[in-house]
């Protein structure tokens, strides 16, 4: 794959018809929304139950040091959707008006209807805005598309999938919505909508009907759930059984608050704070609750595979778009920071037979990578647009799980729409994360090795000033080289 190469279009239909659909396995990509990459059980966090995704690690192989391409939805899911970076695509913010229609061939759901996969989509898809309007529909390749945005009320009934269905079930948001709260818990991190109404409920029972007869093989199913998303109001079912108490503080250094000062005007969705002033316990506690009642739902979707005899036809591909900060440093949400929390992220990939089990890989994985790898493992031909590199070596345990890129990458171009119109990069290698804000003075030099909490930057620490200048090289070579070169060339000169 030459990564110097941006085609304007993408391989015609009988090329990526090599393997015969028969033997193709299906294909399931669960996508929640803003989870953080520490909030898997089995991977390390005491403090959660996740019984199905830790099957998945255990079944499968899982990357730990995943890295989304921009902390913000839009253009991160443009982003593992078609293995390209969002800016060489123009799709840079949310909010976005359209997805460019010279780019719908470069989506994973086309390439794989192409390929004679019956697709389906329930939940969000977010490739342009979907906040004051339905979303516009795009050439995607879905044959079932169910989609909806944010659960709530604002929306008519019947603009949105998920609000249907709750009708269809007797039920309306208005009503149901926080019509059960615990008055010894913060309003903001109470409890929402009952699980039965849930609209990752509503995700899983629609895959679940087609994986059962709504889909014929190979199918490839896209699932998207809202949750963990802000407002943090899971299940009360869920929530009542977390006990706040025994959550972690957010990570607050000394001199946090001096340490943010002269990132001030950089686009966030929230001001810094000690989280010892507010309830970020009670709000780690919700927002882990919703990630408990999201595996709850994988597991009824992985025990409906097993019913229906496809589970070891069926590769399943595990993420999110981008992360939470949680209160680390003092953020909340999301917007222009590159904190671990925020742009590192959950990927696990399980095929019983296809891939090895039991593989926890530390290498840096983009998620321009999931792209190539599930075209890899396919059998199918990667386009030479791709910007990604294909994890399947380390899959099949044919490479070092250890050993993948030797950096990972990401942007943010002016999401919020704040006066300052906020552009970043981060450039993060094994040892250090270098993150640029352009026309602004400062930015972020750290050294994960010694300073793995991020608590220390080394910006304008003189003994690195030769590594800032490296590093900041590096960053600006990378990002022209992806650089979309514009129109078809039909002449030198």
């Amino acid at each position: 794959m030459n990564r110097r190469t941006f085609l304007q279009g993408t391989l015609p239909a009988a090329a990526l018809s090599q393997a015969p659909a028969a033997r193709l396995p299906n294909v399931l990509l669960f996508c929640t929304d803003q989870q953080r990459f520490d909030t898997i059980h089995s991977l390390g966090n005491p403090h959660i139950r996740t019984p199905h995704l830790d099957r998945l690690v255990r079944e499968g192989t899982a990357f730990t040091a995943a890295h989304c391409q921009t902390p913000i939805c839009t253009p991160s899911r443009v982003s593992f959707m078609t293995g390209c970076y969002a800016s060489t695509l123009h799709v840079n913010r949310n909010g976005n008006e359209f997805f460019p229609p010279r780019h719908t061939p470069k989506l994973m759901s086309r390439i794989l209807k192409n390929a004679g996969y019956d697709c389906g989509l329930v939940g969000k898809f977010h490739l342009s805005s979907g906040a004051t309007r339905i979303e516009p529909r795009v050439d995607d390749g879905f044959r079932l598309f169910e989609w909806s945005h944010a659960p709530r009320a604002d929306w008519p009934v019947e603009q949105q999938a998920y609000l249907r269905w709750l009708r269809a079930h007797g039920a309306e948001w208005k009503t149901a919505y926080r019509a059960r709260q615990f008055p010894d818990r913060p309003a903001e991190y109470n409890a929402g909508i009952a699980a039965k109404l849930h609209e990752a409920t509503w995700c899983a029972e629609t895959a679940m009907g087609w994986l059962k007869n709504g889909l014929q093989a190979p199918w490839f199913i896209h699932v998207n759930t809202y949750a963990p998303h802000p407002p943090f109001d899971p299940p009360p079912e869920f929530l009542e059984r977390m006990d706040p108490s025994s959550m972690p503080l957010p990570l607050w250094g000394p001199g946090e608050m001096k340490a943010q000062q002269p990132f001030s005007r950089v686009d966030f969705q929230s001001k810094p704070r000690d989280p010892s002033t507010y309830p970020s316990r009670y709000m780690k506690a919700a927002y882990y609750a919703q990630i408990e009642f999201v595996d709850h739902q994988l597991g009824r979707i992985l025990e409906a595979l097993e019913q229906t005899g496809q589970r070891d036809n069926t590769l399943i591909i595990f993420m999110s778009d981008h992360g939470e900060t949680m209160g680390d440093h003092g953020y909340n949400h999301k917007g222009c920071r590159f904190y671990e929390g925020l742009v590192r992220v959950p990927l696990i990939f399980s095929w019983p037979g296809g891939i090895k089990k039991g593989i926890r890989s530390g290498a840096l994985v983009e998620l321009t990578d999931v792209l190539p790898t599930l075209l890899e493992t396919l059998g199918l031909p990667v386009p030479s647009y791709v910007h990604g590199k294909s994890l399947h070596g380390i899959l099949t345990g044919r490479t070092d799980p250890g050993r993948h890129r030797e950096f990972v990458r990401a942007e943010y171009h002016d999401v919020l729409d704040l006066p300052d119109h906020t552009h970043a990069n981060m450039l993060r290698n094994e040892r250090y994360k270098l993150v640029c804000y352009h026309g602004h003075p400062s930015g972020e030099l750290y050294d994960l090795e010694k300073d793995p909490d991020e608590f220390h930057n080394l910006w304008n620490d003189p003994n690195h000033k030769a590594l800032r200048l490296e590093l900041t090289s590096r960053l600006f070579d990378e990002w022209m080289l992806v650089t979309d070169p514009g129109q078809r060339r039909i002449a030198m000169s």
